[in-house]
């Protein structure tokens, strides 16, 4: 049986661009002034981000976010100015579809986030002039990261947010304004028990992802690198379960199957986003044991502050564009009336089966890209741990694989846990009824893997158990 035909489908693949001037020769004074201009903005800029990296006097709370704010300025300069110049350039004056988006975005983003990035400035400006004695308290670097990545997180939503409303007016491109999710494969008497265990995974989850962020933020000691990283790692697991879990356990209490098409293109966008950013955090995790193990005299030169924020803002910064390419490629896919994914939430490669026009480019951005994305971080993690076990054979001794193992043992746990559950969804489906077990899989991974971190890095670990211990002890019984 043929698929359904489209509907109501436009041809749109590109807009054409007035420009700044029509009169030809006035096309090269244009081109030589805005050119002259982007070079000295972005050679300012970059300059003033190297100057405040290099200086460790500049490594305060106001530089900190002034160098956030020259790369903000940069990269907002960037979303437009060199289309600009190139269209001067070539006489042309056309941007295709997905260029239109992505400028779109990218302009709304980095635009918020100076306005954002401005007012801490002034903030920490009030701080140091009103409050200067409680200055290094209230502006801790935990408080600026963190400060940071939420302007990021407000200012990427509403971004998006206009960029799918936009797609989704002007494309038009299907007669779909929703999708048909199948849900779990379970029975219908069944969705009780299961409505009942999916919520109280989800709520330890998200409880116990949050106690280790709190664990993180209140006790000194796990003020270190790995801590950070993890950190932002229970942050990313609950984001990335809340991204499908909700929807799921509202569906199967309405008994409401259905999901709008930018509800769809939300939830791919995220799931990517904090899928990929799990990934990232979890490499740059091997990384830091990898420098603990194997470089312990430099390990404090190394992993500085500066270098864990950068580390984990590429993290964000790069799942962000990989994520958002996916998603304006999606946005071009059709869509028939009555599509039904047969899933519990709109996975990427599951949508584009449903479709009814081409996809041979987005399955193709798939297999590279997103193999790319699975391959090379699990090799440098794997890497990583070969090395550190090649380097403790050499002079083996029962205190220091015991030693390795409390301090690296957490985090190969959850990279096998986690790895394997997507490589069995993903790049090793089973034959036969592969839907049910990939679905299975998928649950593994949002689901169980998430609610798993907290007991792996609590129970597993010293440090965690004795700061949950100091949180919980009353006032005159001794530390266990």
């Amino acid at each position: 049986m043929g698929k359904p035909s489209r509907v109501n489908q436009t041809a749109v693949s590109d807009f054409l661009l007035l420009g700044l001037s029509e009169k030809p020769e006035e096309q090269p004074l244009l081109f030589g002034v805005f050119l002259g201009m982007y070079l000295v903005t972005m050679t300012g800029k970059l300059l003033i981000i190297l100057a405040i990296s290099s200086d460790p006097h500049l490594h305060t709370p106001m530089y900190f976010f002034l160098a956030n704010l020259a790369l903000t300025d940069a990269c907002c300069t960037s979303a437009s100015i060199p289309k600009m110049l190139a269209n001067i350039h070539t006489q042309s004056r056309t941007i295709s579809y997905s260029g239109c988006l992505a400028q779109l975005y990218f302009l709304l983003m980095f635009g918020g986030l100076d306005n954002c990035l401005l007012a801490v400035v002034a903030y920490d400006r009030y701080v140091a002039i009103c409050q200067p004695l409680h200055y290094s308290t209230a502006m801790s670097p935990q408080f600026c990261v963190l400060t940071l990545v939420m302007r990021w997180m407000l200012t990427n939503c509403p971004a998006l947010m206009h960029t799918l409303q936009l797609l989704t007016n002007l494309e038009n491109r299907s007669s779909v304004s929703e999708f048909l999710l199948l849900g779990l494969p379970i029975q219908q008497e069944q969705q009780g028990v299961f409505f009942a265990l999916f919520l109280g995974m989800y709520l330890t989850t998200v409880l116990g992802n949050l106690l280790i962020t709190l664990l993180i933020r209140l006790d000194s000691r796990l003020h270190t690198p790995m801590y950070f990283f993890l950190s932002h790692l229970t942050f990313s697991d609950v984001s990335l379960s809340s991204v499908t879990v909700p929807k799921t356990l509202m569906n199967m209490q309405t008994q409401q199957q259905s999901i709008p098409y930018v509800g769809c293109i939300s939830q791919v966008y995220f799931f990517m986003f904090f899928g990929c950013l799990d990934n990232l955090l979890l490499t740059v995790m091997a990384y830091d044991r990898y420098l603990a193990v194997c470089r312990p005299l430099h390990y404090t030169t190394i992993m500085k502050e500066g270098l864990c924020i950068i580390l984990v803002a590429g993290s964000w910064f790069f799942s962000c564009v990989q994520t958002l390419l996916h998603t304006l490629l999606v946005g071009q896919v059709s869509f028939c009336a009555g599509t039904i994914i047969p899933h519990f939430f709109c996975d990427l490669a599951v949508a584009l089966k449903s479709s009814c026009s081409d996809t041979s480019l987005n399955e193709l951005l798939i297999l590279t890209e997103g193999g790319l994305i699975f391959i090379l971080p699990l090799s440098g993690i794997l890497g990583s741990y070969i090395r550190m076990a090649g380097i403790i054979l050499k002079v083996p001794s029962f205190k220091r694989i015991s030693k390795v193992l409390s301090t690296c043992g957490s985090h190969l746990f959850v990279v096998f846990l986690y790895y394997g559950t997507i490589a069995g969804a993903y790049f090793f489906p089973s034959s036969g009824n592969s839907k049910n077990k990939n679905i299975i899989a998928s649950v593994m991974y949002m689901v169980v893997t998430p609610r798993l971190n907290r007991f792996i890095y609590s129970l597993r670990n010293k440090d965690m158990k004795h700061a949950l211990q100091k949180i919980f002890r009353t006032k005159d019984s001794p530390l266990v």
